[in-house]
């Protein structure tokens, strides 16, 4: 079992977001993600949002050791060969240590804000695939040539390439229809958030059915969840506000051991990762108790 922490970008300065990287790395967490949002990630249409490359960048260059991830960039914000490109560069930045996240994207109005195209999830879906594989292709091949129904790439180049010989690419998200088949076929990570121990476990096995489908070594995927943690009622209101009650299936609360216990039935699941999405106000004592007292049970 390994932890990271997942720092929203919403309400917060890149100053906050520096210092708390800096502690979340000097609690031995192996990993730090952001999220992809031009406005705030909790239904008030507040667009109080820091951007997503640019502060993936800003948490390569403060960071030393952790993994620095996304979860997930939007296919539907940026092309291919522009997110691949600024992957290749954050790897040359961060010294090797990138994973990039890829979504279908989900907030419509951060879409019908800015006038970006917001077709129906089947159509984001197709794009989620034909996109992970033209990234696949210029992070790894001398030239890629792609001809698909949303994406095309003519001979095209990415130099230089990524530090890592194959920068991983997690795909995130749990349905079970597309989804989970798109991770199976391509991905080199799965993460879902917010879900509980026993539907982690089915979605998992569904990964795996899909996996055997498609020749695919399951334990080639990593298995990661998204987790809030509210030790108190009032944090998860504080965090997460009007979406407080869609996330609390994914909620560790409770006492120390009903923490730890939690955690563990997430391990049991098949779960690799925990990964603690936190977002402002945030609660640094909480991170803090989480870091002494939960984490060295699983040492």
């Amino acid at each position: 079992m390994r932890f990271g922490v997942h720092t929203g970008l919403q309400n917060t300065t890149t100053d906050e977001l520096a210092g708390l990287w800096r502690r979340i790395e000097g609690h031995g967490f192996d990993w730090i993600s952001i999220w992809d949002h031009f406005y705030a990630a909790d239904a008030t249409g507040d667009a109080v949002c820091l951007e997503a490359v640019a502060t993936h960048a800003a948490l390569a260059l403060t960071t030393r050791r952790v993994r620095c991830g996304s979860l997930v960039y939007s296919v539907g914000y940026r092309h291919p060969a522009v997110l691949a490109n600024a992957m290749a560069t954050l790897d040359q930045l961060s010294g090797g240590r990138i994973t990039l996240g890829l979504g279908a994207g989900w907030l419509q109005s951060e879409y019908d804000a800015y006038g970006l195209p917001f077709p129906p999830a089947g159509v984001r879906l197709r794009q989620l695939e034909e996109a992970v594989q033209c990234v696949r292709g210029l992070l790894t091949e001398d030239v890629t040539t792609f001809e698909g129904e949303h994406f095309t790439l003519r001979e095209a180049r990415c130099e230089p390439k990524p530090m890592q010989d194959r920068l991983p690419i997690w795909i995130g998200g749990g349905g079970e229809r597309v989804t989970l088949r798109i991770a199976a076929r391509h991905a080199d990570g799965w993460n879902v958030p917010f879900i509980p121990p026993e539907e982690f476990e089915r979605k998992r096995g569904v990964l795996h059915q899909y996996c055997e489908r498609e020749g695919r070594d399951p334990s080639e995927i990593t298995n990661a969840v998204n987790v809030g943690l509210a030790w108190r009622e009032g944090d998860l209101e504080a965090q997460f506000g009007r979406i407080a009650s869609l996330v609390r299936p994914g909620v560790l609360s409770g006492t120390t051991n009903e923490v730890v216990d939690r955690i563990g039935a997430y391990r049991d699941a098949g779960a690799e990762w925990v990964i603690l999405a936190m977002r402002a106000p945030f609660d640094t004592d909480g991170l803090d108790r989480f870091a002494t007292e939960v984490v060295p049970a699983f040492a």
